[in-house]
């Protein structure tokens, strides 16, 4: 149980959950976009996701060693920075964990291999130096929001219609979830920083949480997220057409509710209360894709 704990923290939980749950959407909605004959092909879905959580552990392992001085003060239950694991053994392990990805990459080529290329690059930048991208806000939030909110929804998608279906058509709803997702993963990269702020002020990582204060960070992330939501439910009543909108609609306004009821029990500056609520974002981003999956058919 021990060896499962610190895999499962050095792989990022919530990182992996996400690539889980969003590989599996965008495959559910290229189905529903398929004729009623479409093979399920399910070894597509197995192959793509082995190839995202390699690269998935790649990415947050490689930030996890880059960052071990950090996260002994904001992270020190990460299996690097307590000393479970290794620098070495970690090296072996997102070395593991990247082969597969580029192999399955390779093999399938085209949108799969630009999804798995794109955030290799994206990640390694993001952590290593000379261009440790993470020390700029604007640049550590442009490597996620590219990965999460773009790359993944709309190549991923690509993937999947060309496998499934050959087809490249981008439909209405693979639009409307990368715009929903683009937004989330911008709040995501301003909120992770919030609790991290001891240890990324004494390490010199220029956060903007750092330069405009948990406060007002979070009081902008949460009116962009209520922003975003409120746009869902217009366009879903807008084109009836294009999904269910009455479970968007629905579902979008108990988002907003919960947005309300939770952000008033967050305390921004408290490293526990900032770290419940960043997890709680986390959750209603899984539940958009499950969401937005169940829509599209």
């Amino acid at each position: 149980m021990k060896t499962l704990r610190n895999f499962l923290l050095f792989s990022r939980l919530h990182t992996v959950i996400g690539t889980v749950v969003s590989v599996t959407a965008l495959y559910c909605i290229a189905l529903s976009a398929g004729h009623a004959g479409t093979s399920w092909a399910v070894s597509h879905l197995i192959l793509t996701l082995i190839a995202c959580l390699g690269a998935n552990i790649y990415i947050v392992g490689l930030n996890q060693l880059t960052d071990i001085d950090i996260d002994r003060i904001n992270k020190p239950y990460l299996p690097l920075a307590s000393g479970a694991y290794t620098v070495e053994f970690a090296r072996r392990l997102i070395f593991l964990a990247v082969l597969p990805a580029l192999g399955i990459g390779i093999y399938y080529g085209g949108f799969l291999l630009a999804t798995i290329l794109i955030s290799l690059f994206l990640g390694t930048i993001y952590s290593l130096p000379p261009f440790r991208l993470k020390r700029f806000y604007f640049w550590a939030a442009f490597c996620i929001i590219a990965i999460r909110g773009l790359v993944v929804n709309l190549l991923l998608f690509l993937h999947f219609n060309q496998v499934l279906n050959q087809s490249t058509d981008l439909p209405p709803i693979v639009w409307m979830l990368a715009s929903t997702i683009f937004v989330y993963s911008v709040v995501i990269a301003w909120f992770k920083d919030i609790p991290d702020m001891k240890g990324d002020q004494q390490h010199q990582i220029r956060t903007l949480t750092l330069i405009w204060g948990a406060k007002q960070v979070f009081f902008w992330g949460n009116l962009i997220l209520l922003l975003v939501f409120v746009g869902v439910i217009a366009m879903a009543a807008r084109y009836p057409d294009d999904w269910n909108t009455n479970l968007l609609m629905v579902v979008h306004g108990l988002f907003i509710l919960a947005v309300g009821y939770m952000s008033r029990r967050t305390l921004p500056a408290e490293s526990r209360s900032m770290s419940r609520y960043y997890q709680f974002v986390w959750g209603l981003f899984f539940l958009e894709y499950i969401v937005f999956s169940i829509s599209a058919f």
